[in-house]
């Protein structure tokens, strides 16, 4: 059951037996259903999350209505409202299923326990938060800065997996383009490829 985020950890750093059996035990699996939310804006958000199955988004609604789509999160992926989490004020964003998921939660205070029992895991969240602070920071330089082909473009050679699992409204709510803006791109890039 607790597989896949054992893999994951042990990209970074080793762990001992006795420390496998702690950390696995502080594991809380949980179910979503398609549609189901992990957090709410405005909500506490006491947990990180690792995703083992299925497909999350986190995004916020916009004054006008609009959802502005963050981050998806698949199988191997870590996901939570960092604000919420850190602060302990409420949310910021919605995370929310696209298809069935399985997870694994770490509630907040088992979450510091574990920093101080097993202190190697500064290291691995140190690890995991420099890369989402990297990839987001790339992605705000890119949505100044570059056209929605080029955004796409992109999308696709960073998430290969995500473009056949999305439907297409939620790619382009992530690029900050109309569903029909990214069916034109789309159409051109395949028109494109079927001239060269």
């Amino acid at each position: 059951m607790f597989e896949l985020i054992l893999q994951n950890v042990s990209k970074h750093i080793q762990l001992t037996d006795e420390e496998k059996e702690y950390f696995i035990s502080i594991l809380k699996p949980k179910k979503l259903r398609r549609r189901q939310y992990l957090a709410q804006a405005g909500e506490p958000c006491r947990h990180e999350c690792f995703i083992t199955k299925g497909c999350l988004r986190q995004y916020y609604v916009d004054d006008n209505g609009s959802e502005r789509i963050l981050a998806f999160a698949i199988e191997d992926y870590w996901m939570s409202d960092m604000h919420a989490l850190i602060t302990g004020e409420g949310a910021l964003t919605n995370i929310d299923a696209l298809e069935d998921s399985e997870l694994v939660l770490i509630e907040k205070k088992a979450f510091e326990e574990l920093l101080i029992k097993v202190p190697r895991f500064e290291r691995f969240f140190r690890i995991i938060l420099q890369r989402a602070f990297v990839s987001h920071q790339r992605r705000i330089i890119e949505n100044i800065s570059l056209q929605a082909d080029e955004r796409y473009k992109r999308f696709l050679e960073r998430h290969p997996a995500l473009e056949q699992r999305l439907p297409q409204k939620q790619i382009a709510a992530y690029l900050g383009i109309t569903a029909e803006s990214l069916s034109r791109i789309r159409r051109q890039r395949l028109e494109g490829t079927k001239k060269t």
